[in-house]
């Protein structure tokens, strides 16, 4: 007797279904257990991920660079690289772009946890090919990406809820950096300090072991040699403390030198239209290119380098040449949008300096300084704190690759000077700088400890009235002197873009701009608004710096994500403040 296809497809449904409802009973009643055991997971399967992208890189640059190639290959591999890459992040993986760290974050404080799968693979097969080609950013923040892209495509695939969600990324995140690092205590720490902001985040423990899980896979496979090979660090003289004081200071100006740069010719970029977004990795293609054919130490993150300046086996005019040439071919490489991290290129950068310093210290001092070698360690150190401003990662991630608790007081010397050397001459850490760019707007610490407040969420309301990008001056007028109110979102294809007042409108008016376009009279990289978990004192603090009443409400993963609008008069209503300035009272 046959079973009729239809019943069999019944059965089949039914049979899922089945399985559906007890999976959902246990993840009720069982949740902590199954998070538990899907950190084991997301650590074994992230580890699996940054060896296979390591390997993969490092084969296929073999194949694209044999040894004793042609000059022609460093011109043209990194160009034709760029340029394929550049399309197909265009075209496909809009998400892929640029380090991860940041685009990781965006997930967890304004995306409910989501990368998706599509992001995933995209990054992975984009960093491959792109580092391959010789681009000379590093493989840590994409690793970062991925492995956060990982547990949240699990979490959600297996029923999470958004809370849980969201708690794998930083999991995620700290078993990518215990991998491609080697280095599993400072993982940990890069997670909550960085990724989550808070070193006492409740997540520690299943971040911990993620971290472990992740490096014993990648000691398993690769074998427990470290990411570089280091001599045996010995402080000569206490007048070394003093240099290395220096070199803090020498890295605090060169960490802000590549963050301004980076980030200055980033917006350059980034003001162009969107639609030639697919040629501008091959900029930074070119650029690597032609400095390739001359210096080929250029070309890729460079770790083989670093291991010389670490070993005393590099001079000292090639030290200083490739801190000048290393500087624009990564800031260029990353603007122009490449696929790629600054992990790597910052630990570059730093064990050049420090082993540039090293020597001309050694040279006139010899008798009361160690081998270059150490001030390239505590260099890579230095930058790293200036650059990513993780100082306590940067302690670590040194400490475990020399497993020498000698190094850890000149590290820490050199640390506290990059990093406020950094701080003060560059307010914004450039991961946030980089978010702020690209429309994100990351909430702080404080921000996340605001609960309890007033918040814009409580008074926000619809936006019903608004001014479009395309309209005349003249125009406008004439729609604000019918309007209740008297300041408007302005809107350029579904996206804000600015706001304007009354007096603005009536100024241009007056200065015969009746003709022109509102979108002439904005500048839409920067425009005030606030966020949903904002709290209400702060809108009223911008409102007053902009001289306006009403602010709009974006969406913190899309600053030009129109969510609505706060008004002054709202704002003074939730405080019981009546239109004349005096507080209401029951009588």
């Amino acid at each position: 007797m046959s079973i009729s296809p239809a019943l069999e497809g019944k059965s089949e449904r039914n049979w899922y279904t089945l399985l559906r409802s007890r999976w959902t009973s246990l993840l009720e009643q069982r949740e902590e257990q199954v998070f538990l055991v899907l950190t084991l997971l997301i650590g074994a399967l992230v580890g699996l991920s940054v060896v296979a992208l390591i390997v993969l890189t490092e084969r296929l640059g073999m194949r694209l660079y044999p040894v004793g190639s042609a000059a022609w290959r460093r011109v043209l591999i990194p160009v034709a690289g760029s340029l394929a890459m550049g399309y197909l992040l265009y075209r496909y993986f809009p998400n892929a772009r640029g380090s991860g760290v940041p685009q990781t974050k965006a997930a967890l404080f304004a995306r409910e946890g989501y990368i998706s799968l599509r992001t995933v693979l995209g990054k992975f097969a984009c960093t491959v090919a792109t580092l391959a080609s010789g681009i000379p950013l590093g493989r840590e923040g994409p690793s970062v990406q991925v492995g956060a892209g990982i547990a949240s495509v699990l979490g959600r695939k297996l029923g999470l809820r958004p809370e849980k969600v969201k708690a794998l990324l930083p999991v995620g995140a700290a078993a990518a950096i215990a991998a491609a690092f080697n280095t599993p205590m400072a993982a940990v720490v890069f997670s909550l300090e960085e990724v989550m902001g808070d070193l006492h985040a409740p997540v520690l423990g299943s971040v911990v072991l993620a971290s472990a899980t992740s490096w014993a896979m990648m000691r398993l496979l690769l074998g427990n040699n470290p990411l570089f090979h280091v001599p045996q660090y010995e402080l000569v003289h206490p007048l070394e403390f003093g240099i290395y004081a220096v070199l803090g200071v020498a890295g605090g100006f060169l960490s802000v030198a590549f963050t301004r740069l980076l980030l200055e010719m980033r917006k350059r970029f980034l003001r162009l239209p969107r639609k030639t977004w697919w040629w501008h990795p091959v900029v930074g293609g070119v650029m690597v290119g032609l400095m390739g054919w001359f210096v080929p130490q250029v070309l890729g993150v460079g770790y083989s380098y670093v291991g010389d300046a670490l070993n005393g086996a590099m001079a000292l005019k090639l030290m200083v040449l490739l801190v000048v040439l290393k500087l624009l071919a990564v800031t260029t490489s990353y603007a122009s949008g490449n696929a790629g991290g600054i992990f790597g290129p910052s630990l570059f950068l730093g064990a050049m300096l420090g082993g540039a310093i090293g020597n001309v210290a050694h040279h006139f001092l010899p008798a009361y300084t160690a081998t270059p070698g150490a001030y390239a360690l505590v260099g890579m150190g230095a930058l790293f704190a200036g650059i990513v401003r993780a100082p306590m990662t940067s302690v670590l991630m040194i400490f475990e690759m020399t497993r020498d608790y000698s190094v850890i007081v000149p590290l820490m010397i050199a640390n506290l000077a990059s990093l406020f050397i950094s701080s003060r001459f560059q307010k914004q850490p450039i991961y946030e700088a980089l978010a702020h760019q690209d429309g994100i707007h990351l909430p702080n610490h404080k921000t996340r400890q605001a609960l309890g407040q007033r918040l814009v969420r409580h008074v926000m309301r619809n936006a019903t009235e608004l001014l479009l990008a395309q309209t005349t001056v003249q125009e406008a007028v004439e729609l604000a002197r019918a309007s209740q109110f008297r300041a408007w979102p302005v809107m350029d294809e579904g996206n804000v873009v600015g706001v304007l007042s009354k007096a603005v409108l009536e100024n241009a008016l007056t200065d015969g701009k009746a003709e022109q376009r509102l979108m002439s009279l904005l500048d839409t990289l920067d425009f005030p608004h606030v966020h949903a978990d904002h709290a209400l004192h702060l809108a009223l603090e911008r409102m007053s710096n902009a001289r306006i009443d009403i602010l709009p409400v974006v969406n913190r993963a899309d600053v030009h994500k129109l969510e609505g609008i706060v008004t002054r008069r709202d704002v003074l209503d939730s405080y019981g403040v009546d239109s004349e300035g005096s507080a209401n009272r029951a009588v």
